[in-house]
């Protein structure tokens, strides 16, 4: 089994930043992409940005230019830098990853509990 722990959420002013975490752990042989979604009220879930285990990432076009997602292979862990933050970026946020627990397993994916950003005007 994986865990996905996360944690920075919070309220927070419009303009101001958060930094996201969360940390994958168990029993763990490969991590693929690592992601970050969204899921506003009334809303359906969304993509805010994802990096593969070689680094490469990709942001929705919301939030290009004011988050940057970035991961620690060694801790199992991605980070989610939020800055110049707005009411629309208001959500629960959720980690994501597909994780290979031996190497001869099929991957799976994993979800965190979420955490709530709340950005004030």
């Amino acid at each position: 089994q994986v865990q996905l722990v996360e944690s920075g959420g919070g309220l927070v002013q419009a303009g101001g930043s958060l930094r996201l975490s969360c940390a994958a752990s168990g029993t763990i042989f490969s991590i693929n992409a690592m992601g970050w979604y969204r899921q506003a009220p009334g809303k359906q879930r969304e993509l805010v940005s994802r990096i593969t285990n070689g680094g490469s990432t990709n942001y929705a076009d919301s939030v290009k230019g004011r988050f940057t997602i970035s991961r620690d292979n060694a801790k199992n862990t991605v980070y989610l830098q939020m800055d110049s933050l707005n009411t629309e970026d208001t959500a629960v946020y959720y980690c994501n990853t597909k994780v290979r627990e031996r190497w001869n397993s099929v991957e799976r994916e994993y979800w965190g509990q979420g955490t709530q950003v709340t950005v004030s005007s």
